[in-house]
């Protein structure tokens, strides 16, 4: 049985085509790859957020978190704050790393994939 409403489960998924789409799109066009990757990136992590609840309510916490400079205990909110990171990381990143941060972004795709499954009891 499904832990998310349909309206919520249908965005996650949505998204998270969008963002493999949008990284693909990034691999083909080198000239567009920097906003792509950016796209993706968020793309991806909306998923997550859709997939966990309240997308503002969570990605509101997840950046009052990363500013604080302290120990996070809580293993969700650690990883949803390390994956704000990776992008924030990503978004600064030279395009002369490109290779690196679609590698990045790939892995991002896949964690989401993993969640969002997680939580619709579908294959993403």
């Amino acid at each position: 049985m499904s832990m998310m409403n349909n309206y919520r489960k249908g965005w996650a998924l949505r998204y998270l085509r969008e963002a493999r789409e949008e990284l693909i799109a990034a691999q083909k066009t080198p000239q567009m790859a920097p906003s792509l990757i950016l796209e993706a990136m968020r793309k991806a992590q909306a998923a997550i957020y859709y997939s966990l609840g309240e997308p503002a309510f969570i990605e509101a916490i997840v950046r009052q978190t990363a500013r604080k400079k302290q120990v996070i205990e809580e293993p969700i909110l650690r990883c949803l704050v390390e994956i704000e990171r990776t992008v924030d990381q990503v978004a600064q990143t030279p395009e002369s790393d490109r290779d690196r941060a679609i590698k990045q972004v790939d892995s991002l795709i896949q964690i989401a994939s993993d969640i969002v499954e997680l939580f619709t009891g579908e294959k993403a």
